[in-house]
């Protein structure tokens, strides 16, 4: 990440959502009411900015955390103690650049400081998301299991990163 961009909170909503819903099929669609829920309970939620904006953003949550997602509790139900990344997006003309990567470094940071040793996420098998697959096993996840949600309209991998691996 170079120095025209920054890493700050997440206090720019109606940008995110904006990215949020360019982005809606690798992710899921988002209101700004679920969007501040989202927020407000966030063990951590991170934004980078650059010349053109919003590059950027992370929002994850602790096992402690009052989500309805079948994929946060599919994580709640076998682990006792993890952060899940609801969501992390860049736009797509600044990816590349190592902005996902400095998120993610930011909440290994924070996670291992709060003695989190466990960071999970889910990708999409359907509709496939190989870009992710790829930068998630780089940083050292692996899958832990797969189902389908929403009425089989998606089919995600589960994944999981411990720390020291």
């Amino acid at each position: 990440m170079n120095s025209d961009f920054s890493i700050g909170p997440l206090y720019d909503l109606a940008a995110v959502l904006a990215l949020n819903a360019a982005n809606a099929t690798e992710t899921s669609p988002l209101d700004e009411p679920a969007l501040r829920a989202l927020v407000d309970q966030a063990f951590l939620s991170a934004a980078i900015t650059g010349p053109d904006g919003l590059a950027a953003f992370l929002i994850a949550l602790d096992q402690d955390a009052s989500y309805a997602s079948p994929n946060f509790r599919w994580f709640q139900a076998r682990y006792p103690r993890f952060v899940y990344v609801d969501r992390i997006v860049t736009a797509s003309g600044q990816r590349g650049r190592g902005l996902a990567r400095a998120l993610y470094e930011g909440l290994f940071a924070k996670a291992g400081a709060a003695g989190h040793d466990r960071t999970a996420c889910e990708v999409n098998i359907v509709p496939p998301n190989p870009g992710s697959d790829a930068f998630h096993a780089a940083l050292g996840f692996r899958e832990v299991g797969s189902a389908e949600i929403h009425g089989g309209a998606k089919t995600v991998r589960y994944l999981l990163r411990e720390a020291g691996r």
